[in-house]
């Protein structure tokens, strides 16, 4: 049950096998709260962004926020599942923060660009749901394991590139709107959206392994902070090109 998102890892239902309770995780159980997760990130993504339009200067501290807390109760959610009930909402405010500031940032560069990162994330997640339903798409050990180290690959890029940034250097291509650039985003993006199918499987697998309904909370956690990257992904995708 291994997946390329860091917060369901290889064993975070294995350790719940075997329980036996009325009162266990479902696959609607985690639809429901992956939505509800999304209604929180979307509310406090218009408030960032009404912020931001009325005081710009307001960018750099919303985005900082949003990421640094969204962070840290992500990790409290990755290390104490049970907490989810608690962090997860609170970590799918905050990221709304940050998500909401740099969205309208790039609307102020590129009008109309979020519309569109919208539309292609659902897109998509909903294309990518059906196709794993349906069995087009089969998540199979080797599917997991390229994914997974993908995933790890463009982590280690990123991480890079952050600290190269403090001392001049960046990452040649990765945030330049270049033909190679261009193809790279695609790719990140393709990598991001196989995370879906991914957290997919993993919730339904969990579902069928009689874990607790806190667990509910951990999946739907776990499928937003997906859907967040594939977001931002599109998002820097769209401003490439737009720079074009």
């Amino acid at each position: 049950m291994r997946t390329g998102n860091p917060s369901l890892s290889a064993n975070t239902f294995d350790r719940y096998r075997g329980m036996t309770s009325e009162n266990q995780m479902t696959i609607q159980g985690s639809v429901n709260k992956t939505f509800v997760l999304l209604l929180l990130v979307a509310a406090t993504a218009i408030y960032s962004w009404n912020m931001l339009v009325a005081n710009p200067g307001m960018g750099t501290g919303l985005m900082l926020g949003g990421a640094l807390g969204g962070l840290v109760f992500a990790l409290i959610t990755v290390f104490v599942p049970k907490a989810a009930p608690v962090t997860a909402p609170i970590y799918a405010l905050l990221e709304g923060l940050f998500v909401g500031a740099i969205s309208a940032t790039y609307e102020a560069q590129f009008e109309g660009i979020v519309f569109q990162a919208v539309i292609l994330t659902f897109g998509v997640l909903f294309s990518l749901l059906l196709a794993y339903k349906s069995g087009m798409i089969k998540v199979t050990q080797n599917f997991r394991l390229g994914v997974v180290a993908a995933t790890g690959a463009i982590f280690v890029v990123y991480l890079i590139s952050f600290i190269g940034g403090f001392f001049g250097f960046n990452v040649p291509h990765l945030h330049e709107a270049t033909p190679l650039g261009i193809l790279i985003s695609v790719g990140i993006v393709i990598i991001a959206a196989l995370n879906l199918v991914l957290d997919f499987d993993f919730i339904e697998r969990g579902a069928g392994s009689g874990v607790p309904k806190h667990m509910e909370w951990y999946a739907a956690f776990g499928l937003v902070v997906t859907l967040v990257w594939l977001y931002i992904e599109i998002l820097r995708l769209l401003s490439k090109i737009y720079r074009r």
